[in-house]
């Protein structure tokens, strides 16, 4: 199933998706429970957006690759062009809406990349690799640095973390990614994941939430 844009109440968005941007390492903890470094700076790397699948519904994964690890994000949707060096402002009229979203990842093909120092696109950029739930417009959303991202995999609560946590908050995240390329309308920033993240495994049903905005439940197959 091919992914289209469009807001939780149905209204489609009018531009198409474009790239992912993904920031690694964004909560302190998750780094930890990885035993990965914290970056000086955010480490950021691209999906295409031919990646990316709805979460309605249910979504596979892939057979016969290895652990298959999810990690809930808050996905932001740039709505207005972004280069060089915008201001806060800018960049704050830039976003058009805030979802919860699955990076998925095979872990066991990212240690062995992450070994020879390779880069990391077999594990990151597979097809279905990003599970994208439908926006919330970006008035409903109070304060950009107290956003909740939650999940739970057959009821039990498996992440849970808020964007106040994060090292690289969205606004300056986003700064930062638009003084190095450029943010066009469509484009999708994924903001990190908190600790928690595990294997999925077929049947599992998960549901995904942004506490207090939004929330979906999809099933593994």
């Amino acid at each position: 199933m091919s992914y289209q844009h469009h807001y939780t109440d149905g209204t489609p968005i009018h531009f198409p998706l474009g790239k992912v941007v993904c920031v690694g390492r964004n909560y302190a903890e998750h780094a930890a429970e990885l035993n990965n470094p914290i970056p000086s700076e955010p480490l950021l790397f691209i999906k295409p957006g031919s990646c990316t699948v709805p979460m309605e519904g249910s979504f596979a994964i892939p057979q016969e690759r290895g652990a298959v690890h999810f990690e809930a994000e808050i996905a932001v949707l740039i709505g207005k062009p972004l280069s060089k060096k915008p201001s806060e402002e800018e960049v704050r009229d830039a976003i058009s809406g805030y979802a919860p979203a699955l990076d998925l990842t095979l872990r066991d093909v990212q240690a062995k990349l992450k070994e020879k120092g390779l880069p990391w696109e077999l594990a990151k950029s597979f097809d279905g690799a990003y599970v994208l739930a439908p926006f919330v417009a970006a008035d409903a959303v109070e304060d950009v640095t107290d956003i909740g991202i939650r999940l739970s995999v057959d009821g039990q609560l498996r992440q849970d973390g808020n964007s106040r946590d994060m090292l690289n908050p969205i606004i300056p995240l986003i700064q930062h990614i638009a003084a190095h390329f450029s943010l066009q309308a469509g484009d999708v920033v994924s903001t990190g994941t908190p600790a928690g993240v595990g294997p999925l495994h077929s049947g599992e049903q998960l549901h995904i939430e942004l506490p207090g905005l939004s929330g979906f439940t999809c099933r593994v197959r």
